[in-house]
């Protein structure tokens, strides 16, 4: 029990500019999510203690997380890491990469771990990892090419997709509130190795067992599915988890965000494929100067963490909280921008036979 609380703490203190809800105290919704974790990963992870002072977030992060990357299904669990690693190194997440290439460890090696990690795929020996990573780490670009039925079958796509949105939500959230690392930066390659074969060791029972389809499901009430969340279609459990998510997360910019905020985002989206900002932020504030200073600062704060979530500082978060200092606000915030965009990824992936993707 005091180990458990010990490791409890530590976890938390890596979430940064918002208060956990403690484990002890959690109850509704973000006590079933813990409850629901702890049970399936042995521990309540840092990014379910995130978004919890959203318990609509926190429910919608775990559906579209869970659903299609940890219960049984047509794609095995080795193809679903190397998607989200590859997404990982896309958006610039160290701490998803660390952790996601560690889970490769013991499903795929750590070689083809590596080279994932360090961005070299034409060294990922196994040609069904190396073709999945390759996609994934070109998914949102625009220019890309499409698939073909030798990246994933249709059998496949609702898990594969599925597990591609949902890493382009969860990486923008862990850039804005998780520490930049999960494993010590100074380590050597070899400790570093070392490391990872280790945690994957201790991880191995949560890695190699598929939980129960479904189980998040009561967590958010039913909603239709979206148009553009068609590529989920053919999997009736990760269209219910897509399209109750979706609803929760919109409903939170709603809240979090004025409509001429929302609209700004959509408006820079539009025409956005899927390129890099820079280095410099000044694109983001030439879009946000004639606002008031409120909508400056949440405008701001949503298109940093839509397209450059890496330089989301204490400085933009700040600035939002000198006009809202509600936490709950400032993740639904932060959840509604990066959902925004994966949706906006996701709807690439539509099959053509369901139709032009729409909202």
């Amino acid at each position: 029990m005091l180990a458990s609380r010990v490791v409890s703490s530590v976890v938390q203190r890596q979430v940064k500019y918002v208060k956990p809800v403690p484990q002890e105290s959690a109850k509704g919704i973000v006590a079933e999510v813990y409850d629901q974790v702890a049970g399936e990963m042995r521990l309540v992870v840092p990014p379910v203690l995130l978004h919890s002072p959203s318990p609509p977030a926190t429910a919608a992060y775990w559906m579209l997380m869970r659903e299609p990357l940890t219960t049984g299904g047509v794609v095995d669990r080795s193809a679903k890491e190397a998607v989200a690693s590859a997404v990982s190194v896309a958006n610039i997440c160290p701490y998803c990469l660390d952790m996601h290439s560690t889970n490769m460890y013991g499903l795929a090696g750590p070689d083809d771990a590596e080279a994932i990690a360090t961005d070299r795929l034409d060294d990922v020996r196994d040609e069904r990892l190396r073709r999945l990573a390759g996609w994934a780490r070109e998914a949102h670009l625009l220019d890309a090419p499409m698939p073909s039925g030798a990246v994933f079958t249709e059998a496949e796509r609702p898990e594969l997709v599925g597990v591609m949105v949902a890493f382009h939500y969860l990486t923008r959230m862990v850039n804005v509130f998780l520490a930049s690392f999960l494993l010590p930066p100074r380590l050597s390659p070899a400790a570093r190795r070392r490391a990872k074969q280790g945690i994957s060791h201790l991880l191995s029972p949560t890695l190699r067992g598929a939980f129960p389809p479904g189980r998040s499901l009561s967590l958010l009430p039913p909603a239709a599915l979206p148009v553009d969340a068609g590529w989920a279609a053919g999997n009736h459990v990760v269209a219910e988890a897509v399209s109750r998510a979706y609803a929760a997360l919109e409903a939170a910019g709603e809240r979090a965000l004025s409509p001429e905020v929302r609209a700004l985002v959509h408006t820079r989206l539009a025409d956005w494929r899927g390129e890099e900002t820079g280095l410099s932020r000044q694109w983001c504030e030439d879009l946000v100067a004639g606002l008031p200073a409120a909508e400056r600062a949440a405008a701001r704060l949503a298109l940093l963490t839509a397209l450059a979530s890496h330089q989301v500082d204490e400085s933009v978060v700040e600035d939002f909280r000198r006009h809202d200092p509600d936490d709950r606000r400032l993740v639904e915030a932060a959840a509604w921008a990066s959902y925004t965009v994966a949706r906006r990824i996701g709807a690439r992936y539509v099959p053509a036979q369901s139709g032009p993707a729409g909202g």
